[in-house]
């Protein structure tokens, strides 16, 4: 099983960290680290904006992903969230263990409408 890094944005660091902590309790992430805040420069509805922001690096398994996806699809504030996978191409083995001890099984992904990704 494949260890990866999901990143996510938000423009309220705590509405993240309620969010994390969610992911956690459902065992979709092993953990979130935060940092806040980020400045994000990006073009939106035909401006360019400059705004802070707040990130989160979740660990989890790839398999994950879509639930993962799928959940700040519905939950998020933001109407396009910022939400990708980084693969992890090699780390500690114990610590990359431990992410896959404290996250559960992928959900079928017929009953989430969404597809696996990998």
């Amino acid at each position: 099983m494949q260890a990866c890094e999901v990143v996510i944005t938000a423009a309220d660091a705590e509405w993240l960290v309620g969010f994390t902590r969610a992911l956690v309790a459902e065992r979709l992430v092993a953990c979130g680290q935060h940092i806040s805040p980020v400045r994000s420069v990006y073009r939106w509805d035909g401006a360019i904006q400059d705004d802070l922001e707040a990130r989160v690096a979740l660990h989890t398994r790839l398999s994950l992903v879509p639930e993962i996806v799928a959940r700040a699809d519905r939950d998020h504030p933001y109407d396009v969230p910022c939400v990708f996978a980084l693969p992890i191409q090699a780390g500690n083995p114990a610590y990359l263990a431990w992410i896959i001890s404290q996250t559960r099984e992928a959900a079928d992904y017929d009953t989430l409408g969404v597809e696996p990704t990998g």
